[in-house]
């Protein structure tokens, strides 16, 4: 089992900057790729970034390439996420998930691990 554990949300203003945290517990090695999923409130829940443990290969959404960036802390187990420029649009809670296989992907239901979530507001 591993227990992911988000924090970092919050409300802000539109063309401010949030860090979202992500810590990992448990059987952390078996979490071989991590990603970011986020759901806004009446849409589906929607890809948002994903990191390999064993290339570091990162992967984004169109709607967010260029503005966020997924990092991680292997000492920590930690998985980070970035958010700059922030918009309207981007509100919605955001979940940590983690795949227990090696192969990317950007598919909620090849994620095996979630977090509870953590709520990000950003104002007009």
């Amino acid at each position: 089992q591993v227990q992911l554990v988000e924090s970092g949300g919050g409300l802000v203003q539109a063309g401010e900057s949030l860090r979202l945290s992500c810590s990992a517990s448990g059987r952390t090695y078996s979490s071989y790729f991590m990603g970011w999923f986020r759901q806004a409130p009446g849409k589906e829940r929607e890809f948002v970034a994903a990191i390999s443990r064993i290339t570091d290969g990162t992967y984004y959404a169109d709607s967010v390439k260029g503005r966020f960036t997924i990092s991680r802390d292997s000492a920590k187990n930690t998985v980070y996420l970035q958010m700059n420029s922030l918009k309207p649009e981007d509100t919605a809670v955001y979940y940590c998930a983690a795949r227990t296989t090696i192969w990317s992907s950007r598919q909620e239901n090849d994620f095996a691990y979630w977090g509870q979530g953590t709520q990000v507001t950003v104002s007009s």
